[in-house]
């Protein structure tokens, strides 16, 4: 029988832990989703960001693609990506890790109210309710975490871009992540700076998760109940790219929101962001831009948010697994 270090076996012992798990199984389950799908996020930011008008650079996901290969080669298609990474893995295992221990919060509190019922006791499943509000909670505090890199994110996704407004903000070669933090807080405003845009962003966010992680949980709690056999990763694929889309479509003109927010004061505002407060901002591009100028890059974002939700779970789950029977 083979013997193990005591090094070894504390470390083991330490990453089976329920919240280490789930925090490092989100974080390599987000930098991989992420990866897969990086040409359709920055495809997604740059149509987000076109204002009104007919005269537009980028039209359309795959030509905005296409234009962003033939202009700045393959590098392009992954523009401000590593940066994303090292963003989407805190980000990520923040809210799974918060998620799960907002889930085991709740069953312990129940639990405890009702101590002498044998049915409370069994179930380890949150109701509708209750994933929502552990959802809302794991992505208030992941954008918290993180928001300040995800900034600097959508600034290096456009200040190498074709976008028409852009003059003054459009760099030949695109800023370090340092370069960014450091032009924000010396020129926008300091500290705060950072935080630009970060009301919308959580009001975004927060509904995305929640929706995405209760209706994912439920749909998984049918198969693992189901008489059916739900065992092929195909459904767990499935499971995460529908609970992804329904989210994805509710909040989406949020998301357009908060990518105009992060740039409004880039270059002296020369983008024409200008918004006074989060409903100022939603009634001037519905009536300037019309009910779809808040869905612009929509498309965009359905083939980046559907493959990246999927691929999470499906790496999520299958990662948890692992590590539970290491």
């Amino acid at each position: 029988m083979a013997t193990f270090s005591p090094l070894y076996t504390d470390f083991k012992h330490f990453i089976k832990n329920d919240s280490n798990s789930s925090f490092l199984a989100g974080g390599i389950a987000g930098a991989v989703s992420r990866t897969v799908v990086s040409p359709f996020e920055r495809a997604k930011i740059l149509l987000q960001l076109q204002g009104p008008g007919a005269d537009q650079a980028y039209q359309g996901m795959f030509p905005t693609i296409a234009r962003m290969y033939r202009e700045e080669g393959w590098r392009g298609l992954f523009r401000g990506n590593t940066l994303n990474c090292i963003r989407i893995f805190p980000y990520s295992a923040v809210q799974f890790a918060v998620f799960e221990n907002c889930k085991d919060l709740i069953l312990k509190y129940r639990r405890h109210q009702y101590p002498n019922d044998l049915s409370v006791q069994r179930n380890n499943e949150l109701n509708g309710y209750e994933r929502l509000f552990s959802g809302s909670i794991a992505g208030i505090v992941s954008v918290a975490v993180t928001y300040p890199l995800d900034l600097v994110r959508a600034r290096i996704t456009v200040q190498t871009a074709s976008l028409n407004k852009l003059d003054k903000g459009k760099l030949a070669e695109a800023p370090t992540v340092m370069q960014t933090l450091k032009e924000v807080y010396q020129n926008e405003g300091g500290f705060l700076a950072l935080y630009r845009g970060i009301i919308p962003t959580t009001l975004g966010v927060a509904p995305y998760v929640a929706i995405n992680f209760a209706l994912y949980e439920k749909l998984r709690e049918y198969m693992n109940n189901s008489p059916r056999d739900f065992s092929n990763p195909i459904w767990k694929l499935s499971a995460g790219a529908f609970s992804s889309f329904v989210g994805g479509v509710l909040i989406y003109p949020l998301d357009v929101l908060r990518k105009r927010y992060q740039v409004a004061s880039m270059a002296g505002g020369e983008l024409g962001f200008q918004y006074r407060s989060v409903s100022h901002a939603l009634y001037s591009i519905f009536k300037n831009e019309g009910f779809f100028g808040a869905y612009k890059g929509l498309t965009a974002n359905l083939y980046k948010i559907v493959p990246s939700m999927a691929v999470s779970w499906l790496c999520y789950d299958t990662i948890r697994d692992w590590i539970k029977h290491w």
